[in-house]
């Protein structure tokens, strides 16, 4: 990399959005304390500084009056990023992101464009309490209308929260809060891929593992594991979550023969569902065993004591790769 330097995702995140900022004054963030505080996790930490209470302002604690600011924002010509506090206080907007963000350019046939982006912190780990931990990104795939996105690393925050910042349409931001503070490279200069499309972090020719944001450390950690024992898996972000890079899934299925899909959320009607019906829709005759999911189970997200036993972890991942590889 040329032009590069170390950040944590948090603050890729931050990067990301003061350049769009600088670039584009029509860009303006605002949600529950992301002004002055700089948001819970501080990924908006400094922003108001260099750009004012204009672009970056607190928000009521409302998340649907929230999302039906950033629509009419939207409607006058604005690039909004609306902040979702946590995960779980997504439900009051869901109406406001369902029924009128995901709806209304194809409503008025074009004529308003929605290039409102919603951040969205997700997932388990950070030892919280009820309503902190969610993963709920699959009601919001399911939705026609939204692109549906989540980093895994340092670089891709800081690219992906442009380029959805760039987008016409809407675009839920989902970051995986128990990964802010990994830190990676960020190439400076520009983005290694679109928004949408996947990406291998590492090859092999035994078994995929195509997961996405929190879930990418614990699939990579998994197949270092594995290769202890002679097995090489390959590992795909799929960084999109809708639309789904199927593509790059199914040409690495076509070579190993088998697939593990693995998120937080549970399996029942997931991400993982999807992919795994694609697959076996695409891939049928190239497969050595059935597709594999391996998600938190499907029960309200435990007390924080428990979590650790809820949320997939290498382990559960390598009895996976048994599993498959039995066949």
């Amino acid at each position: 990399m040329s032009n590069s330097v170390e950040l944590s995702i948090a603050k890729a995140i931050n990067a990301g959005m003061r350049r769009a900022m600088q670039e584009d004054e029509k860009v303006l963030v605002f949600g529950e304390d992301v002004a002055r505080l700089g948001g819970v996790f501080r990924v908006t930490e400094g922003l108001l500084d260099e750009f004012g209470d204009k672009r970056i302002f607190n928000s009521p604690i409302a998340e649907s009056g929230i999302v039906g600011t950033a629509i009419g924002l939207a409607m006058r010509g604005f690039r909004p990023v609306a902040e979702i506090q946590f995960d779980g206080f997504i439900y009051p907007a869901f109406n406001q992101i369902v029924s009128q963000l995901a709806k209304l350019t194809n409503r008025s046939e074009g004529f308003f464009q929605m290039p409102v982006v919603i951040r969205v912190p997700y997932g388990g780990g950070i030892g919280a309490v009820e309503h902190h931990s969610e993963s709920p990104e699959a009601y919001f795939a399911h939705t026609a209308g939204l692109r549906v996105v989540s980093p895994s690393n340092a670089n891709d925050a800081y690219w992906m929260i442009q380029q959805a910042i760039q987008s016409k349409d809407p675009v839920m931001f989902f970051e995986p809060k128990r990964r802010y503070w990994q830190k990676g490279m960020v190439n400076l200069d520009q983005a290694e891929q679109p928004l949408h499309a996947a990406a291998t972090l590492r090859q092999g020719n035994d078994v995929t593992i195509a997961t996405y944001g929190p879930m990418v450390v614990t699939a990579l950690q998994a197949a270092e594991l594995a290769a202890t024992e002679g097995i090489n898996i390959e590992v795909i972000d799929i960084r999109s979550m809708s639309p789904i890079d199927f593509g790059h899934i199914v040409e690495s299925v076509k070579r190993t023969g088998r697939l593990i899909v693995t998120h937080e959320a549970g399996t029942f009607v997931s991400i993982s569902s999807e992919i795994a019906a694609k697959i076996a829709e695409l891939c049928f005759y190239h497969l050595e065993a059935p597709v594999l999911r391996v998600g938190g189970f499907d029960v309200p997200y435990p007390a924080a004591k428990l979590e650790e036993l809820y949320l997939p972890d290498a382990d559960r991942l390598m009895e996976a790769v048994d599993r498959v590889l039995a066949y």
